[in-house]
């Protein structure tokens, strides 16, 4: 039951697993000494937290600046929210090893090379680069030995379980071991294929948005001009998450050879 499910491809992305198994499989001096990179599920929690807690200070906030009604003061909140907010994460990643999230979710970024917090410069890289990829920094997860996303790797940076007694299973991987197999398409081979397959999901994907806005599903001045009501950001919401999902898939099922083009014999 376990190998099966741990070999789906959707679960090497979004990991489901029960999680009242708490480190059965491992002693504690075990995995004390056994990193142990933390699945996307985790991961996504510590980024709601986070989220959380910036939508509360920016809420809180804009009250308080409605409440004391002075344009100086207002502007003066506005700048130090903005900056507080800039710098949550690469202060505390650096000084601490993880943002609130991280903590509460039991996590925290190490740096590859020194085994420790990683630094300021590097902490800003990393917020950098997630804001310009977005949650497509994450599609890589299930082809790199330990659950790296893109920042991760470029970063030169992992994230971990910070506590592993308070560890459950199914919140976490062991480093990868990719298994040489007998007519397994060649790193290249694999990742090219990927890379074909990604491209034809995301022609499909302006296909499906034209086609909403010919039906009328979605309305044209949003899939063309990105005027869009709520109803139009839900679906196009919907169908970006699709889109995420099946790179995703596409990256696990490639990565194992399974594929076709890049299958293994």
């Amino acid at each position: 039951m376990r190998g099966s499910l741990l070999d789906s491809p959707l679960v090497d992305f979004i990991d489901y697993w029960p999680e009242s198994n708490r480190m059965s499989h491992m002693t504690l001096d075990a995995a004390a000494s056994t990193p142990l990179y933390a699945r996307f599920s985790r991961r996504f929690r510590a980024i709601v937290v986070d989220w959380a807690i910036a939508m509360a200070v920016l809420f809180g906030a804009v009250s308080v600046a409605i409440s004391v009604e002075s344009d100086n003061f207002s502007r003066a909140l506005g700048v130090l929210v903005i900056a507080a907010l800039l710098l949550y994460e690469p202060v505390l990643v650096s000084f601490t090893g993880g943002t609130l999230g991280h903590h509460f979710t039991n996590l925290r970024v190490v740096d590859d090379r020194s085994g420790g917090n990683v630094s300021f410069l590097k902490a800003c890289a990393r917020v950098v680069l997630k804001g310009v990829l977005g949650w497509y920094s994450f599609v890589i997860l299930a082809a790199t030995r330990r659950n790296q996303a893109v920042h991760d790797l470029l970063t030169r940076s992992t994230v971990q379980i910070r506590d592993p007694a308070r560890a459950r299973s199914g919140q976490y991987i062991t480093e990868r071991v990719e298994q040489v197999a007998l007519g397994m398409p060649s790193r290249l081979r694999r990742a090219a294929v990927i890379c074909v397959y990604w491209l034809l999901l995301f022609v499909s994907f302006l296909v499906v948005l034209a086609a909403m806005a010919a039906t009328g599903l979605m309305s044209h001045s949003c899939v063309y001009k990105d005027y869009c009501s709520g109803v139009d950001r839900m679906l196009n919401l919907v169908t970006s998450a699709a889109l995420l999902v099946m790179m995703a898939v596409v990256v696990a099922l490639g990565w194992k050879g399974k594929l076709f083009g890049a299958r293994k014999a």
